[in-house]
């Protein structure tokens, strides 16, 4: 299982920072994926981080947003700074056997997306 956590409504250049619990795996092998999907768009990948701790971002949060992960809490983790609005959106996370390539281009769909959070970037 998957929740995430954390959303909520700030100002532009505001913070936030995105948990995601996951329960039921022995997270350690498993990457990690962030994804968004703002209102009338399609789902899209934003930040992945592989079992050995390497991160991908797409380029719109690149140097804005990092991924981190605890696999001891079986935790991960998305610090968003800089925010615009266009990041509105419901943000869920995955944990996948997979590469973060494709999970971020979604050429693997996860099988579970849990439960998102809203984040709200507006002035």
């Amino acid at each position: 299982q998957l929740q995430a956590s954390g959303g909520g409504s700030v100002q532009p250049g505001g913070s936030l920072r995105l948990s995601c619990e996951i329960s039921g795996l022995s997270l350690r092998y498993y990457a990690i994926a962030w994804y968004r999907q703002a209102p009338g768009k399609e789902r899209e990948g934003v930040s992945c981080i592989s079992g050995a701790g390497t991160t991908n971002h797409i380029d719109s949060v690149k140097g804005r947003f990092a991924i981190s992960r605890d696999n001891t809490k079986n935790m991960g983790y998305l610090q968003m700074n800089n925010l615009e609005p266009d990041d509105t959106a419901v943000y869920t996370c995955a944990a996948e056997l997979a590469h973060c390539d494709d999970l971020l281009t979604l050429s693997i769909r996860p099988g579970s997306w849990g439960r998102g959070t809203q984040v709200t970037v507006s002035s």
